[in-house]
């Protein structure tokens, strides 16, 4: 069995002087009498949080670009040119993330930028690539206006978003579309953006289907809120039938489990947490489930599920995973092992580097990925693929918990589209 790197490891060596992934080689042709060099590597900056409560989110970024760099250049590398990588901390901080850009792309010479966790630092970059003309693969930050308002809106083709963005944290409207004894919703959200327009998209999505429920109330915690006993009791005191909750990370853990000691499961029929198939919040309420303390009544989704789809591409890259750092990929080292290959794929279509000439590439192209076929809308540069709804629970088949019980909803069906409406950004 392969030795586990531990994250600490891993980080030291990559934010110091980046993951060197091998260097260059290439044919030499005779000019003036003289050899010309080889081809120095391709490089691909990137930057993530792998510092706070949230580093391990930077940490999966990491680690599953590194994975497909080592894969590719096992293989010979891109037009003949191995890749190189270094991976910078964005501090949750749109200042930093845009200090990085401009590092990476005019100092260090990054051919191609990927990664991002925060939307702030997404927006913040957006109208940047132009300026330095790099292609950027967004991997996390959800932000539908990413992509609907500077790509489809105002033309910023550098910027290409391989998740799905807020659209997917509405999918428990398809669930509850079938559950008439919920009538009344609360809302546990995040006090930022992320939670606004989660929480409005999924009071559009399930007036579609259940007009007749009623939201009745919503508590806000900001960001780093690890006491919730005032939101849970907040919303509890209106009676409500089922919770929806988008804290991630550590303060969807904290949330859940404090939640548990409010008796909250006694009393609800159904509580989704959005981002609640992330591997780390399912790690980190693992005894909780094991113990059926959720009763059967916890439901979410992520942007990638290790154990969806069933396709030899998904065994293939969680087995791989597994292999080189000893834990299951969490849907941050899905997208940014599915951003490497896309930019294999768009540069080797396009027999070049050039940001215009790989874009193009990259339009309308389906791409085969872990997480299912993947493509690559023109009008916004969103990738387009499924990603199921399902509930908390333990498999014999796993050493973490899963999402089980999977609910699939084409992405057609809850996905926007071109041309788009506004969606409201506040509570």
């Amino acid at each position: 069995m392969a030795k586990k790197i531990t994250r600490r490891n891993f980080l030291k060596s990559t934010v110091v002087g980046g993951v060197a992934a091998g260097m260059g080689f290439g044919s030499y042709q005779i000019t003036y009498g003289q050899a010309k060099k080889p081809a120095g590597p391709i490089k691909i900056g990137g930057q993530g949080a792998i510092s706070g409560a949230h580093a391990d989110y930077g940490w999966q970024m990491m680690a599953g670009a590194t994975l497909a760099i080592e894969e590719i250049n096992a293989k010979g590398g891109i037009l003949k040119r191995k890749l190189e990588l270094k991976f910078m901390d964005e501090e949750l901080k749109p200042a930093t993330a845009v200090k990085n850009v401009r590092y990476l792309a005019t100092e260090w010479g990054a051919d191609f930028l990927f990664g991002v966790d925060s939307s702030g630092s997404a927006m913040a970059i957006g109208p940047v690539l132009p300026e330095v003309n790099r292609l950027h693969f967004f991997c996390h930050a959800a932000t539908h206006r990413l992509t609907e308002e500077l790509v489809a809106g105002k033309g910023i083709k550098q910027i290409f978003r391989m998740v799905v963005p807020v659209y997917q944290d509405a999918l428990v409207a398809w669930i509850l579309k079938d559950m008439p004894e919920v009538k009344r919703i609360a809302g546990i959200n995040c006090d930022y953006e992320y939670g606004y327009v989660a929480w409005n998209l999924f009071k559009e999505s399930i007036k579609r289907f259940r007009p007749d429920v009623e939201f009745v109330a919503a508590a806000w915690a900001p960001f780093w809120t690890m006491d919730f006993s005032s939101h849970i009791s907040a919303v509890m005191a209106e009676k409500p039938d089922a919770i929806f909750a988008t804290p991630w990370a550590g303060e969807g853990v904290m949330l859940l489990r404090q939640s548990l000691m409010f008796g909250v499961f006694d009393k609800i029929h159904l509580w989704w947490q959005a981002m609640g198939g992330s591997v780390d919040l399912l790690e980190g309420i693992s005894r909780e489930i094991e113990g059926d303390k959720f009763k059967g009544k916890l439901w979410g989704t992520a942007r990638y599920i290790h154990n969806y789809p069933v396709s030899p591409e998904n065994k293939a890259f969680v087995d791989a995973f597994r292999k080189r750092w000893g834990k299951f990929p969490n849907y941050s080292a899905e997208s940014s092992y599915s951003s490497i290959y896309a930019i294999k794929t768009g540069a080797e279509k396009a027999k070049s580097l050039e940001t215009d000439k790989v874009a193009t590439a990259l339009e309308g192209m389906e791409l085969k990925t872990p997480a299912g076929p993947r493509l690559i809308r023109k009008e916004d540069h969103q990738a387009v693929y499924t990603v199921p709804a399902g509930r908390a629970m333990k498999s014999p088949d796993y050493t973490i918990p899963i999402l089980g019980d999977l609910r699939v909803i084409p992405a057609k069906d809850y996905y926007r589209h071109p041309p788009f409406t506004p969606v409201a950004a506040t509570k």
